[in-house]
């Protein structure tokens, strides 16, 4: 299937490694033109590179830390600059401290809302008026399953996420006439570094291997597995299409069925 994304221009968050990096690689792949940002500025320009040369497709590393507003505008400074204007804006955003939500203090929570809501509403503000003029666009979230499902230890993220995912929706009604498409995607457990930390904190509390811990997760996906980034980043790339013009305003759960929540 041709999705539409050839010469598109992407710019993607989080993407030097992980969840970010499966999408910007997935773009790249339908051919589209990339940003890689994130806080490592090296790892970005390394990623770019990589797609580049295996994508045939035009791509720039840039480092970006969203919990930095004035890194944030100047960002999408770039954007404009070197593209010319976003089609497809990819906002992701690193998790926040995990920990009992009960000891999280004012300044976490103020510097975690910054850092998660602020500079992603920020950005998109930034770019959406440009997809409304050309009146084609799709933006796209990653957020969690803990949007629906919250999930222990990770209080700031099930709260602040959910919140994005509710502004989301309600944007969603004011840019569809004009062509312009926000959607949600919530990994469920995706194998990246996050995890592997979230296994680490659950062995030590719980006084097991690591390995046993993979195992205990690994049962409670009915897939019997977790995800990987290449399956995320194909839901991505779908979502970013030509061919998802109808889809808007929707948080979709990729996690092997692990989510109870039903619809």
């Amino acid at each position: 299937m041709d999705l539409g994304l050839t010469g598109k221009r992407a710019l993607v968050l989080g993407a030097s490694r992980g969840i970010g990096r499966g999408i910007a690689e997935a773009l790249a792949a339908e051919g589209a033109r990339v940003i890689v940002a994130s806080r490592d500025g090296d790892a970005c320009s390394a990623a770019a590179a990589a797609m580049a040369g295996m994508h045939h497709v035009e791509t720039h590393g840039v480092a970006c830390d969203m919990s930095d507003i004035d890194a944030v505008d100047r960002v999408a400074a770039f954007a404009e600059d070197t593209f010319g204007g976003i089609d497809v804006l990819v906002n992701n955003t690193g998790g926040p401290p995990f920990g009992p939500v009960s000891e999280v203090g004012s300044d976490v929570w103020r510097s975690s809302f910054e850092a998660m809501f602020v500079s992603v509403t920020r950005l998109t503000r930034h770019l959406l008026p440009g997809m409304r003029a050309r009146a084609w666009g799709r933006i796209l979230l990653v957020t969690s399953t803990g949007v629906v499902e919250p999930i222990p230890a990770l209080g700031i993220s099930n709260s602040i996420r959910i919140a994005l995912t509710n502004w989301a929706k309600t944007l969603s009604f004011e840019i569809a006439p004009d062509g312009v498409t926000i959607n949600a995607l919530m990994p469920g457990r995706i194998a990246t570094d996050r995890i592997e930390q979230l296994y680490e904190l659950t062995a030590k509390a719980q006084g097991k291997s690591i390995d046993v811990v993979k195992a205990d997760v690994a049962s409670q996906i009915p897939m019997g597995r977790v995800g990987s980034v290449e399956e995320f980043g194909a839901m991505a790339a779908f979502l970013a299409s030509e061919k998802a013009g109808y889809v808007t305003g929707t948080a979709t759960a990729i996690d092997g069925g692990l989510t109870q929540r039903g619809v």
